[in-house]
C-alpha cells in the first residue's frame, strides 16, 4: 500500500462548519432519546435452575 500524494493546488485537508447552539441540542436530544430506547430494550435474563 503506497501513500497518496495531494495533486498540485489541492489540499486534502477537511474542517467542518463549528455548530451552532441549536445543532448541539438536538444531537444531545437525539443520543439521549437514543440511550433510553436502548435502555427498554435491555432485558435481565436471570438463569433457569435446573433440577438436580
Amino acid at each position: 500500500m503506497g501513500f497518496i500524494k495531494e495533486p498540485k493546488g489541492v489540499d486534502f485537508i477537511i474542517q467542518s462548519k463549528p455548530l451552532t447552539d441549536k445543532d448541539r441540542q438536538d444531537i444531545s436530544k437525539h443520543i439521549a432519546d437514543y440511550k433510553e430506547k436502548c435502555a427498554k430494550k435491555l432485558v435481565v435474563r436471570t438463569k433457569a435452575k435446573q433440577p438436580a
